[in-house]
């Protein structure tokens, strides 16, 4: 008989659920978060066991990984495509496991990418780079805010990349402001220093420097911005076409369409988030320093906001980079731009 299972993740215990072939439960549990604990609940039905189905948002990698060490076929869960039930008068964690289950024996379970564990660390290293770059943003806006309140000028980033801490504290006759803003400075210098070690850092453990040095061709993209792109979209051949593949991105629009009206929108955080900021992050670059690219930007910017411009640009890039992962080629304008 075919089993069907399920495991509903939180942050210090998990419910697992058991379901027959007919949809009828088998087990249902709550237990710790401890692997040799879950492995024994298990271990009556492994041998019938068609997979496991675990929802979880952050913290799936040591049962995942558990798991599939110990033979279980494991199905991660996309937790923003998920179908809601909304038939039933009670739900709980137990039904939500039961309900996983259910969409795994219907073949309707949607499901998340297991990223490999031998490039996971480093991906998610990048991930951290991108939390200090935005805090860094951060600090750097709240000094020129200071400025600007403190003197009716602009201080510049360029600017304030080459003050000492002693020539940015001349700028402030308050005592209270420029104690807060040398506060935010060391932050910021602080931050700035530990980003770049955190580059040095992962620069060292990318697996494969032909695929990177093939996306450095890209207008925009050095090696911080071409290793995140590499290590977030992971296998390009998971993506069955390039449509997906910028969908995936989060660079195809998010509506709702009814008779030709617009009725709202869809599901927006469906998606890599630090692929949008990378293929921004590029296009903003591109825009700025490649000619052609410019002035299919300009055309664009001519009939479009700014920000619909450099999205549109953002996702020529990304569709360019999916051929180039996929057919081994390099960047090329005029197919892209022309």
């Amino acid at each position: 008989m075919s089993l069907y299972a399920a495991i509903d993740l939180h942050s210090s215990n998990s419910v697992l659920a058991v379901m027959d072939g007919d949809g009828k439960a088998l087990l249902q549990c709550r237990r710790p978060n401890n692997l040799p604990r879950l492995l024994a609940d298990l271990a009556p039905y492994q041998s019938d066991l068609v997979g496991i189905a675990v929802e979880s948002t952050y913290n799936w990698y040591w049962l995942v990984d558990g798991l599939m060490d110990h033979g279980y076929a494991v199905h991660l869960v996309n937790t923003t495509a998920i179908p809601q039930y909304d038939g039933l008068k009670h739900g709980d964690d137990h039904s939500d496991a039961l309900h996983l289950a259910q969409l795994m024996r219907l073949g309707l379970l949607p499901e998340g990418y297991i990223y490999p564990r031998d490039q996971r660390a480093t991906r998610d290293l990048l991930r951290r780079r991108f939390a200090l770059v935005r805090q860094a943003v951060r600090l750097m806006l709240s000094i020129q805010s200071s400025f600007s309140r403190s003197t009716g000028k602009q201080l510049s980033g360029n600017a304030l990349r080459q003050l000492t801490a002693v020539q940015l504290e001349s700028l402030f006759p308050d005592l209270s402001t420029r104690y807060g803003v040398l506060i935010q400075f060391q932050l910021w210098l602080t931050v700035q220093d530990q980003i770049t070690a955190l580059e040095r850092w992962v620069r060292r453990d990318l697996a494969r420097p032909d695929l990177l040095m093939r996306l450095q061709s890209v207008p925009g993209i050095g090696p911080i911005l071409g290793m995140t792109i590499l290590l977030e979209s992971g296998a390009i051949g998971r993506f069955a076409s390039v449509g997906d593949y910028a969908s995936y991105c989060r660079m195809v629009e998010s509506v709702r369409l009814s008779n030709g009206k617009k009725k709202g929108h869809g599901n927006r955080k469906c998606g890599n988030r630090y692929l949008c900021w990378a293929f921004m992050e590029a296009a903003t670059y591109a825009v700025r320093f490649h000619p052609s690219i410019r002035r299919w930007y300009e055309r664009k910017r001519a009939r479009k906001h700014r920000v619909v411009a450099i999205k549109a640009v953002a996702h020529k890039l990304a569709r360019a980079c999916y051929h180039m992962l996929h057919e081994g080629t390099s960047f090329d304008p005029t197919r892209a731009f022309g």
